[in-house]
């Protein structure tokens, strides 16, 4: 075939191409020959006389092909290929060794160099052309992908800062949070979420999705999405893990699923709640960092792998004391591997844990540690670790924001002129359903989604929060608060109020709800009646402060007491009414 037929037929890319070539041959006469063939099907020819002058060609012409003889002076064929392969990086420059040599080892050497393809001397030109026309369509090719790949890069940046900014933006606390999260690809199968509950509570979610890379980031978007959604409203750890894993098992396919470590930090950094499914085990501190004082196991499945699983029974409460710090921790660090293929371990994190020097915290103690590990071995998988510090401080303090808080003796909003603008709704729960629903957050999302009531929604949470944990542990289930104040009372609290639960057949608890709006503002009377025997209300000292209630001691009745109007009881105790009201300023 003619050779401007055999131009015609090239891809478009080929056309273009500057068609440089470099001959390196210690023999005047093939480099002339050769050179002559190569002009006739288009190509500029630069020469070398040795392998060390084809470097200093290459680096000056940047050639598109290579022509490289085996046996020259100075720096043979082998060794000059070499070095031009690593000059020449991502980019795919040819080479074509052209020798007399007929040994098999010799010719594999060419390969091993570097080489591409090789012809023995002599040969024929109608094969050094369609050796030539193979090694065009493959740099034409790897330039192809390059492209691709490169567009791929531009595109998947763009994608991170768009999800980087949905599923990270959100976030808070992160300045009080010593975190590290080291991604195996551009896309993170980690995920780290934080936000505050209306009751002023953190919780901090860490998930681990299978693999890496953008497959395994994309369910972070719907979980980041019902993390805070749920997390706003006041919902549970199980009830927002519950959910997640319902979402999570409609939405992805099959084989990806998210492991996830979940904490529920008490905003009076007195107790934790806390989740561990399918990742590396929690680990609990002392301030000091000598002692690892709890460690929580993985309890649960998963999320998504099965349709319904309730979290409620993974979900441990721990008390926790100032100072303690908690570790989550994906699966990458303990499966990091080092040149050898040794994995990190749990063993090396608690050593780097207990070992700590200076001012170091956790996660720099641990970050060197895997850095000394794993020196200069890739990366498997995605890498995070988090610390979240029991300091005084550390964790800004929630602070009520109801005109409660700002008077004394807020103004009560004047009736209405006319008709009374007022709502009216109850709910109750009886029996087993106690264990199963938590009213609290259903009754707050109505009255915002009825009365539009946001700039009050925490207050309004608090109370009705307080109260209807009042009535479920000390009447139905006839807990004693003075429990907690024992040596390990508060895990046994929690321990035997479970235990209660668990065994519920009968009680009660009834709430009614009424709202009304006035010109210049409003009111909400809460009633909560439940069916225990009540206790003497009489006897309680109502004269605390915010100030008090915000100490370990706990907040309960006072702090209701506080954010109301008025708070009332009727014999014989079992039944409260609390009177919220707020003026438009």
């Amino acid at each position: 075939m003619p050779a401007s037929d055999l131009n015609a037929d090239k891809k478009p890319a080929t056309a273009v191409s500057r068609r440089l070539a470099l001959v390196a041959d210690d023999d005047l006469s093939n480099r002339l020959v050769l050179g002559a063939l190569l002009k006739k099907m288009g190509y500029s020819v630069v020469e070398a006389e040795n392998g060390a002058q084809a470097i200093d060609r290459f680096l000056e012409a940047r050639p598109d092909i290579i022509f490289m003889d085996i046996m020259m002076p100075v720096m043979d064929g082998f060794d000059a290929t070499a070095h031009i392969k690593d000059l020449c990086g991502d980019k795919f420059v040819p080479v074509i060794f052209l020798t007399a040599m007929t040994d098999e080892k010799a010719l594999a050497h060419c390969i091993e160099v570097g080489g591409d393809d090789f012809l023995t001397k002599p040969f024929s030109h109608t094969l050094l052309k369609s050796k030539i026309h193979a090694i065009e369509r493959m740099r034409d090719l790897h330039r192809e992908v390059s492209m691709l790949l490169e567009h791929r890069q531009r595109e998947e940046e763009i994608a991170e800062k768009v999800f980087s900014g949905a599923v990270m933006a959100g976030n808070v606390a992160l300045e009080n949070l010593d975190s590290l999260m080291r991604p195996a690809a551009l896309f993170s199968g980690d995920v780290l979420l934080t936000a505050y509950a209306p009751s002023g509570d953190l919780h901090v979610l860490l998930g681990d999705f299978t693999g890496h890379g953008l497959s395994a980031a994309l369910g972070a978007l719907p979980v980041s999405e019902l993390f805070r959604t749920m997390t706003a409203k006041g919902f549970s750890v199980d009830q927002i893990l519950n959910e997640i894993n319902r979402k999570l098992f409609n939405l992805l396919p099959t084989g990806i699923f998210m492991a996830a470590q979940f904490v529920r930090v008490n905003h009076l950094m007195d107790a934790a709640t806390v989740c561990c499914c399918g990742m590396p085990d929690i680990l609990i501190t002392d301030e000091a960092g000598t002692a690892i004082k709890a460690t929580v196991t993985s309890a649960g499945l998963p999320l998504g792998i099965v349709p319904d699983i309730n979290y409620l029974d993974t979900v441990e409460n721990l008390p926790l004391d100032p100072g303690d710090r908690l570790l989550l921790a994906s699966d990458g660090v303990t499966e990091a591997r080092s040149r050898d293929g040794e994995l990190f371990g749990q063993g090396r994190l608690k050593q780097a844990i207990l070992e700590r020097e200076g001012g170091r915290s956790i996660v720099e103690s641990i970050t060197r540690a895997l850095d000394c590990f794993c020196g200069d071995a890739p990366q498997d998988d995605d890498i995070s670790l988090v610390e979240v510090p029991f300091l005084p401080g550390v964790l800004r303090p929630f602070e009520l924001e109801s005109p409660a808080r700002a008077k004394a003796h807020p103004a009560k909003p004047s009736a209405p002129a006319v008709n009374h603008d007022m709502l009216r709704f109850a709910v109750t729960l009886e029996g087993p359903r106690l264990l199963r629903v938590d009213p609290v957050p259903l009754l707050i999302n109505q009255i915002q989604d009825l009365e539009g009531l946001k700039e009050h929604r925490r207050a309004l949470f608090t109370i009705l929060s307080e109260l209807y944990v009042n009535a479920l542990d000390h009447g139905v289930l006839l807990l004693d608060s003075s429990l907690k104040a024992r040596p390990g009372g508060f895990t046994e609290y929690f321990t035997e109020r479970e235990k209660r639960l668990q065994n519920l057949t009968s009680g009660y608890v009834k709430i009614a709800i009424q709202s009304r709006l006035f010109p210049n503002g409003g009111d909400i009377t809460i009633r909560v009646h439940d069916s225990g025997p009540g206790f003497d209300f009489k006897s309680l000292d109502m004269n605390g402060n915010a100030t008090d209630i915000l100490t370990p001691s706990g907040r309960g009745l006072v702090l209701v007491r506080e954010l109301c109007e008025s708070l009332s009881f009727e014999e014989p105790g079992n039944r409260a009414t609390a009177v919220y009201s707020w003026t438009d300023d």
